[in-house]
């Protein structure tokens, strides 16, 4: 997701079922012989959390990382931050990266050795403590949507940075992922929900479905550790009733360490606006009986579709405004929204800005709030 939250920040709570829902804290399936390796491997990935609104920060004339690092209003991350998430029970960190920021011209667009370091060095930080990371290409100005026009152009910026990106991290353990890009996976020049002809969808969806077949081809044949690094691929849109749909394909992988990436923002009105747009009305209030049973409703496709055939899924993004909203609500939609990710057995990840946990005093904002996220955090870890 990008700038659709007030100032691009995405904000988000969670607390306890226990709180909320009445009903004992989650507790991850236990493991079955039928189950895959990569199923395995997501339970090991528990609760995540997305350090928002920083490396993937854009849209300014910056000639340093540290200007886009702290282009969003987010102090400089240090490993002392990223200690703290894991101390309170995060076991997983997504760290959304803008590479265009600081790259050469075409044809060979060279990343800036200093933002490489960096992004090493802030995925070093959840390393270090034993935390799975997630790195990626974000949003990233919006060029992966060329795809559509100008494939040939755009596949050779995309596999200069992936093929650039995989060099570097070649040595890495498997705790760091890869994820192909984050939600541009979408061509509505081409097609979209509201309408068009369906040979046009069909042509969508082949053409994210080809980019991840080129990305996860690409990392398997760059050496070291990454013939077997588990990948994340990004769904159409990152959009769960789109994903599912039968026209999306995983890429084929022979090592079989691919997991599937959706988000949940839903419904837009609460989850997204913080005011009234032109497509709809900001809901300042969420969480009547009908409206928690449309999130297990809403994610319940994931399990027959991918779950059951071995495949993980990560919500890599789940959150909601807390700018003019009920703050109940917030806490009961969030709760909600990660209680049954869990109890399906993803990989549910909070979309943070800074709002939540303060990277300059090392506490979250709310006490209250903190043990709360600890709690449901490290509930049911294996």
């Amino acid at each position: 997701m990008f700038n659709k939250f007030a100032s691009a920040c995405r904000m988000g709570v969670l607390t306890v079922a226990t709180i909320i829902l009445g009903t004992a804290a989650f507790a991850a399936p236990p493991a079955g012989s039928s189950e895959s390796e990569a199923i395995v491997f997501a339970r090991r990935m528990g609760v995540g959390w997305n350090l928002g609104n920083t490396l993937e920060a854009t849209g300014i004339k910056g000639k340093t990382v540290r200007d886009y690092e702290t282009a969003w209003g987010n102090p400089v991350t240090n490993k002392k931050m990223i200690d703290g998430v894991r101390a309170a029970g995060f076991r997983s960190m997504r760290v959304p990266v803008a590479w265009s920021n600081l790259i050469g011209p075409g044809p060979d667009y060279v990343i800036n050795k200093e933002l490489m370091a960096r992004v090493e060095q802030v995925a070093g930080y959840g390393l270090d403590n034993g935390m799975y990371v997630i790195i990626n290409i974000h949003w990233d100005g919006g060029w992966i949507h060329k795809f559509s026009t100008d494939y040939d152009g755009s596949k050779q910026k995309y596999k200069a940075v992936w093929r650039q990106v995989a060099a570097r991290f070649k040595d890495h353990s498997d705790h760091l992922i890869f994820e192909s890009m984050n939600e541009e996976g979408s061509f509505e020049d081409l097609w979209n929900v509201y309408g068009g002809k369906p040979d046009q969808k069909d042509k969508a969806y082949l053409l994210l479905n080809k980019i991840n077949q080129e990305f996860t081809d690409l990392v398997r044949a760059s050496g070291g550790s990454n013939g077997r690094r588990y990948l994340l691929i990004a769904g159409y849109g990152t959009d769960i009733g789109r994903t599912v749909d039968p026209a999306f394909r995983m890429p084929r992988d022979s090592v079989k360490h691919s997991m599937v990436s959706v988000h949940y923002y839903s419904p837009p009105t609460f989850a997204i606006l913080e005011k009234d747009a032109s497509w709809g009305k900001a809901a300042y209030t969420w969480g009547t009986p009908s409206e928690v049973e449309a999130v297990k409703r809403d994610m319940l496709p994931l399990k027959a579709r991918f779950l059951d055939k071995g495949i993980p899924v990560v919500v890599g993004e789940f959150g909601c405004p807390t700018v003019n909203k009920d703050t109940t609500s917030v806490v009961k939609y969030l709760t909600t929204v990660c209680e049954t990710a869990r109890s399906l057995g993803c990989v549910p990840m909070l979309w943070d800005t800074g709002n939540i946990y303060d990277r300059k005093t090392l506490r979250f904002r709310n006490p209250q709030l903190g043990e709360a996220l600890t709690r449901i955090a490290v509930s049911g870890q294996p």
